[in-house]
């Protein structure tokens, strides 16, 4: 039994929080309810929207961020997973405003990868307009080796953006056709593994047949990288 109580800083969508705790759960190496791990998870939709804030369209949400945390660190929680990929644009605000370790959820989709065996060479991307803005995972990929490409402007305002918004008004189902073309064009162009990074995606590209090529559920690396936080041991058993 672990003692290490983690905290889950969500809301950003509240579905994708929900399939992080649900992932969480299954992932987690348990034979009995006292087997899994302790945690909390903080789901605030009110945090302001954070693509609209990166392109000078909205509010800044760090002030929401940091008072969740805050939440977390009051109840007792030893480190801070997010399953949000947008969010992680303020991890250095977060991360400043708290003693607790921050599971990025970059390092865990690389982590991913490399479980998959993919190795240095082209992948895709898929997230919101404000990930890749930012180049979270150009950045955090590139210099592992991995060559990111990412949706053109057309595919992100025809496909990506509106699957993202159809999973956050609950209509996941109608949200796979445009995420799977949109991951399938990368696949076209070159990527050996397509890396879903918005957690809302990898609920629509789930609502369909499996795609033909490796992607990555940054929702299930996250809930993976938190089990290692953990249950350390039992992670290394099953490795």
């Amino acid at each position: 039994m672990t003692d290490r109580v983690l905290g889950v800083l969500g809301g950003m969508g509240p579905l994708a929080s929900a399939e992080f705790m649900r992932q969480l759960t299954l992932l987690t190496p348990a034979e009995r309810d006292q087997d899994h791990i302790p945690a909390i998870l903080w789901s605030d939709p009110r945090v302001p929207d954070r693509t609209a804030a990166r392109q000078g369209r909205g509010p800044d949400p760090l002030p929401a961020l940091v008072r969740g945390i805050r939440g977390l660190e009051a109840a007792g929680c030893g480190a801070i997973a997010i399953p949000c990929n947008t969010a992680h644009g303020w991890i250095d605000g977060m991360r400043a405003a708290t003693r607790l370790p921050i599971l990025h959820i970059v390092e865990a989709a690389a982590e991913a990868l490399r479980r998959q065996g993919i190795g240095p060479g082209p992948v895709g991307v898929m997230g919101t307009a404000g990930t890749l803005a930012m180049g979270l995972y150009q950045q955090g990929l590139e210099g592992d080796g991995w060559h990111v490409s990412v949706p053109t402007e057309e595919e992100m305002a025809r496909l990506v953006t509106p699957g993202i918004a159809l999973v956050k008004a609950n209509r996941v189902a109608d949200s796979y056709a445009p995420l799977a073309e949109a991951a399938r064009a990368l696949a076209a162009r070159g990527a050996r593994a397509v890396v879903l990074g918005c957690t809302e995606i990898p609920l629509g590209v789930a609502a369909g047949p499996a795609l033909p090529f490796p992607v990555v559920d940054t929702i299930e690396a996250l809930a993976l990288a938190a089990i290692r936080w953990a249950k350390p041991e039992a992670a290394r058993a099953a490795a």
